[in-house]
């Protein structure tokens, strides 16, 4: 039974009411229990009482009546594995096609990270590019029906249809930010187009000696639509770089990638980096998931905001998060001079 699906021994009929903390209040919500449908979703929406952000610690209220297990393939553009405990390796699974992004694909991004956010089992994500290179951006021959020939002859209607499509895509990317587990994303070969949007939505880069990356929209007349313009500035810090870097659509290459800090380690080759990338996995899936999910929320709190308004958040959030177990565990781990690895750390 894949995540979403209600327990067989859970009665699902009536209201159930879950508590999420008195900091936080009550989430009143009405569903009904049938074999196909995926009750956690009107939980969640529910749950969402203004930021979002607020009701990732509270999911253990509503994981006690689903089951996990991650993402439910099968996928026809991404492959998924689990190859430590704790850890999800997605993998863009488009060789032939050199991992082009065509329809199915934004979907599937969608439904993947949104079910690996719900996995209490995964605590922290892989992602990487099968075959060649890491992705050549979007499959401009699956798409171009879409945003090129939209059907109809009303101008505001079919402006109407195009923003709804593009929502469409940034959420794909979007989603990536939205999941409280970090994502640790390893290019290799070329990163073009929509690619550097996927990578900016990440939570740590890296690269292979060979990888280039290119902001290519102004080359098909366009102007970047789905996240690299609003998330690139933040992730390498000199606008002017950017400026140059998307209105001129010129290849970075690894050695600059990494002096600009659009990654932080540069490895040989594609083996090697997916072994780092793993071993950065596995330190972080060793840390308790309330720190960890706490601090990839946070830091993306206060990207977007001020300090004083970080520190409020933050404080807000720690009046129920230092109340954790896993706490008490860490501290105890390290008076015994152990290492956080071994402390055996409940699912969120």
């Amino acid at each position: 039974m894949s995540i979403g699906h209600v327990e067989n021994d859970v009665k699902c009929t009536g209201h159930l009411v879950i508590p999420l903390h008195s900091a936080f209040g009550l989430c009143i919500c009405r569903f009904t229990r049938n074999s196909g449908s995926r009750a956690m979703n009107c939980i969640m929406r529910a749950a969402a009482l203004g930021n979002r952000s607020l009701w990732f610690p509270m999911l253990n209220a509503v994981r006690a009546m689903s089951t996990t297990g991650g993402p439910t393939p099968p996928f026809t553009t991404l492959s998924v594995t689990h190859p430590a405990n704790h850890i999800t390796h997605v993998e863009l699974h488009r060789p032939e096609k050199r991992n082009a992004m065509n329809k199915a694909y934004w979907s599937e991004m969608i439904e993947c990270f949104n079910q690996i956010a719900e996995d209490s089992e995964c605590r922290v994500v892989v992602f990487s590019g099968a075959g060649k290179i890491f992705t050549a951006g979007i499959d401009l021959m699956d798409i171009a029906g879409d945003l090129l020939q939209p059907q109809g002859d009303d101008t505001a209607r079919i402006a109407w249809y195009l923003r709804h499509i593009l929502s469409k895509y940034q959420n794909t990317f979007s989603v990536i930010e939205k999941c409280p587990k970090p994502v640790v994303v390893a290019v290799h070969g070329a990163c073009v187009g929509a690619g550097v949007d996927l990578i900016t939505a990440c939570d740590i880069r890296l690269c292979t000696q060979d990888a280039w990356f290119q902001v290519k929209e102004v080359d098909i007349g366009l102007a970047a639509d789905v996240g690299t313009l609003q998330r690139l500035p933040k992730v390498i810090g000199s606008r002017s770089l950017v400026n140059e870097l998307a209105l001129t659509a010129r290849k970075m290459y690894s050695d600059e990638a990494k002096t600009c800090g659009l990654v932080s380690r540069v490895f040989p080759d594609k083996e090697s980096m997916i072994a780092g990338a793993l071993e950065i996995a596995g330190e972080i899936a060793g840390r308790s998931p309330v720190a960890v999910q706490g601090t990839k929320i946070n830091l993306l709190y206060s990207r977007d905001h001020s300090v004083t308004e970080g520190l409020e958040y933050m404080a807000t959030w720690n009046m129920s998060m230092l109340q954790t177990q896993d706490l008490m565990k860490s501290a105890q781990a390290a008076l015994e001079k152990k290492s956080p690895k071994d402390v055996p750390f409940s699912k969120l």
